[in-house]
């Protein structure tokens, strides 16, 4: 049943034909396609559909159509031309705009701020965006932004926000990114807001039950009802049927006769006309299960006796790795002092705010697949494998992306739209609801590390023992990826000559586990950490000695045996934050290590191809901006190369037709990796330039049509490597954060120095750092994805605890250049290391704030720790 609503839009009188219970965040998008109001939660907690109705901040996704009768609404497109070169202004040139999905929503609660208070303070300014959620920036900078709006609307010319030129020119500049216009004025295409001409819209039946057998699927009612298109099940898929990044142990769709693993799983496929015919459909599919008891913690599966749950994996052992580097046991029996205790830390959501899209069709007898992706290379070729295609029929082209923080580099779903777009032959776009992205993308991994620390009388240490256990729930992912950084960084950033470490990552019928920001470090470094201050106050000396006494340094080796190069910063981050952290009576410490790039001994390439065009040059390359600004990096670092001003370029990311191959976006690699594949690139146009006789930019018109390739192809070695000092990785970041609390045991201040090897933008490096200090803050205090039985607790944006604009403290990042010129002109990867530190920082403030002790994630007792909020499955 339909009705009309007439209303007041964006300062025009609209009449709109809709369904009876339309919200108008799907009137804005669907009916009007409006997709600068985005769908980030749809259950009104993130804020990314904020709207003004009648001058009131609103929540699109919660107003029902009949409310909107006779009202005005302004979207972000609504906005005239003196607000938006504001508002662009404003967020672009402080940094606010990342991933960019929020940001609209942002602007739009800023403009009713504004509107009604012209000079807010800053606390205000907090609290007037308290409904909206940012995963990406940790707030700062988007006050920074409001502030900086505020200035403008006013008259005011304010000063600007950075020195604009770095020691190296355009390298070190805080150049704006040249996609903040878009994102601010809501101009920017993300997956969910594509569209295509006779579009059919696609939806999954996951399973209900963790672990249970699959008897019977019938498809037989959904398929009959008025608008649907087919209905397919794991007998329809024409080529490989399981999937997975490291280990093809993912099924597309579990077929009849089989187990499902988690409650995630998919059984069955429907397309439709529209999203409500697609969901009454799945209602309409009846699947016959034999339950089975699920195995719901790495005890359990790893006991005798347990139910195998792949094939492959003999006693669900998923993977193992070790580190024996010395003799532990005589270094402890000599140690004056050791520590030993168990650790936990749970399951964590990524929380983007961009839930899962894609959209395919069908093309010259393959298919172009537009989604969000963090690597495109990897998702071509399962595509086409389960298609039964050659991988050049598939295009793949990440589009923006919402976030991603690691949890987008599995499928999601792509090719379920891949599938569906294949058998009807028209083009099929699939969004996830927020229930179903929380309930099926992998988590970062739940750990529990039994660590013994040791050393002598005068705190330096001996030795290191520690036993890792992960949590890699129903799928490999990357799984073994993650055990094996734990492994390696489990001794942390300190010179300890007796090491031995195992890690084990084990299946279980939980959600699976797989990549997120800091891969398995952020675990071990609290163990680590928590029994180092421990150590000192055995000893009789402060954290920061212990630490200052133990940094390893230019020469000396890290765990595996890796000499660290010249140009290593660790100490200067620990005489960064001395004076604040001996000057706070409620201060904790922590430091960390954090490798670039995938390392290994695995292949591992950056690639980037510069065309010349109209006297213009455009950089491909393969990787993704999910919000870390490598668009911004690959321009300032070819543009220093070639001695060109950085508007001369442009740049395109992450399309398997057009762009090379330059790995996964992951590993804090993209601006490394990517960076110096440009920089080799440039050299290589530049070198031709030369040949001509003639000086950039004259002889980019005898360069029109010529392509320039830059490869980054370093080499490493092994876990297993016996060489004495192997390159376990191409380098590694360091850092040192201070936590202050108050005296209620609020944190005041986080101070994050970081050893960043050469800044490439300074701005969006900041960002970056002050966005995963907010990610660390929630580690610590609030976020906790719960599991029951198999079944999660969290099924809502509200239940997972994240930080919001009122709850930052006040962040100072300072950053310690020492890189080299080699590679990207010495830079190091931020993009993980910044939020290890910090929930191990929190962690020791609050033992100096009450004196206990706590050996799990999220800290319990403290000032934020919530109750859990137990939700009807």
């Amino acid at each position: 049943m339909s009705r009309e609503t007439t209303f007041t839009l964006n300062g025009q009188p609209v009449t709109v034909d809709h369904p009876e219970e339309a919200t108008l965040l799907e009137v804005l998008r669907d009916r009007l396609g409006l997709t600068g109001t985005k769908n980030g939660c749809d259950e009104g907690q993130c804020g990314s559909c904020t709207v003004i109705m009648d001058g009131r901040v609103a929540r699109a996704c919660l107003i029902k159509m009949p409310r909107v009768s006779g009202t005005a609404v302004t979207t972000v497109e609504g906005l005239d031309a003196a607000e938006q070169q504001v508002m662009v202004r404003a967020f672009g040139e402080t940094g606010a705009v990342q991933c960019g999905f929020c940001t609209p929503g942002i602007v739009m609660a800023t403009k009713v701020l504004l509107d009604h208070n012209p000079q807010p303070t800053r606390e205000e300014a907090a609290a007037a965006i308290q409904g909206n959620v940012c995963r990406c920036t940790g707030y700062t900078k988007i006050l920074d932004g409001i502030d900086r709006a505020s200035a403008l609307r006013r008259g005011e010319e304010p000063r600007p926000y950075r020195p604009q030129a770095g020691p190296l020119g355009l390298v070190g500049a805080p150049l704006v990114r040249p996609d903040a216009a878009d994102k601010v004025l809501g101009g920017a295409k993300y997956a969910g807001d594509m569209t295509a001409p006779g579009m059919l819209t696609g939806a999954v039946l996951r399973s209900r039950y963790p672990r249970a057998r699959v008897l019977a699927i019938d498809t037989a009612r959904a398929k009959a009802l008025p608008g649907v298109e087919a209905v397919l099940t794991a007998a329809d898929i024409p080529g490989r049927r399981f999937h997975g990044l490291i280990d093809h142990d993912w099924p597309v769709l579990v077929a009849v006769g089989e187990e499902t693993r988690y409650v995630g799983d998919a059984v069955a496929l429907v397309v439709a006309a529209d999203p409500r015919t697609a969901n009454q459909a799945l209602d309409a599919i009846t699947v016959e299960y034999e339950v089975l008891a699920p195995l719901t913690s790495p005890t359990a599966a790893l006991a005798e006796g347990a139910p195998q749950l792949h094939p492959h994996a003999p006693g669900n052992l998923l993977a193992e790795h070790r580190i024996d580097r010395g003799d532990t046991q005589s270094a402890l029996a000599r140690c004056a002092h050791t520590v030993t205790h168990t650790y936990t830390t749970p399951f964590i959501e990524h929380a983007f705010l961009e839930p899962e899209a894609a959209l395919a069709v069908p093309a010259d007898g393959g298919l172009t697949v537009y989604c969000s992706d963090q690597s495109v290379f990897h998702s071509r070729d399962a595509i086409a494998a389960m298609l039964n295609l050659p991988p050049e029929k598939v295009r793949v082209l990440s589009q923006m992306m919402g976030g991603g923080f690691g949890g987008k580099e599995d499928l999601n779903c792509q090719h379920y739209a891949a599938l569906l777009a294949w058998h009807t032959r028209r083009p099929v776009r699939i969004t996830l609801t927020r229930k179903e992205s929380l309930l099926v993308h992998p988590k970062r991994h739940a750990f529990e590390v039994t660590m013994t620390t040791g050393c002598d009388a005068e705190g330096r240490l001996l030795a290191l023992e520690a036993e890792i256990i992960g949590d890699s729930g129903a799928y490999a992912s990357v799984g073994t990826a993650v055990m094996q950084r734990g492994c390696v960084h489990a001794s942390g950033p300190y010179a300890i000559e007796n090491v031995k470490v195992r890690a084990r990552g084990v299946y279980t019928n939980n959600v699976p586990a797989g990549a997120f920001r800091g891969f398995g470090v952020n675990q071990v470094a609290f163990a680590c950490e928590t029994n180092l201050d421990l150590l000192a106050e055995k000893v009789g000396i402060s954290p920061w000695e212990i630490r200052w006494r133990n940094a390893v340094d230019a020469g000396m080796p890290v765990s595996t045996g890796q000499i660290m190069p010249k140009g290593t910063g660790f100490r200067d981050t620990l005489l960064a934050v001395r004076a604040i952290y001996e000057q706070h009576p409620r201060a904790g410490i922590a430091c960390a290590i954090k490798n670039t790039g995938i390392g290994c001994g695995l292949p591992d390439a950056g690639r980037v191809r510069l065309q010349v065009n109209g006297g213009r040059i455009t950089i491909f390359c393969g990787g993704v901006c999910m919000g870390q600004g490598l668009e911004s990096a690959l321009r300032q670092i070819t543009a220093q190369c070639l001695g060109l001003p950085v508007d001369r370029f442009d740049v395109v990311l992450a399309d398997t037709d057009t762009c090379p191959d330059s790995g996964v976006t992951t590993a804090s690699r993209m601006t490394v990796f990517g960076g110096e594949a440009a920089r080799l690139a440039a050299r290589k146009l530049l070198s031709t330039a030369l040949a001509l006789g003639k000086p950039l930019p004259m002889a980019l018109a005898d360069l029109e049509g010529q392509s320039f390739l830059g490869e980054f192809l370093p080499v490493t070695d092994p876990l297993t490597s016996d060489k004495p000092n192997p390159t376990t990785h191409v380098n590694y970041g360091f850092a040192t954060q201070v936590v202050c609390l108050d005296e209620r045991g609020k944190v005041e201040r986080v101070v994050a120095a970081h050893d960043v090897g050469k800044a490439i933008n300074r701005m969006n490096l900041e960002g970056q750092i002050e966005g995963a200090v907010a990610m660390g803050l929630g580690y610590a205090f609030t976020e906790e994805y719960a599991l029951e039985g198999g079944y999660p607790l969290n099924t809502t944006f509200v239940s997972l605890g994240l930080w919001r604009a009122r709850e930052m403290p006040q962040v100072d990042v300072i950053l310690i250049e020492k890189g080299m010129d080699s590679p990207a002109f010495g830079a190091k990867g931020i993009g993980e290391i910044a939020s290890i530190p910090t929930a191990p920082a929190a962690a020791a403030a609050y033992r100096r704030l009450d004196g206990r002790l706590r050996l799990s994630l999220p800290l319990a007792d403290t000032a934020y720790r919530r109750p859990r909020r137990p939700v009807a499955r």
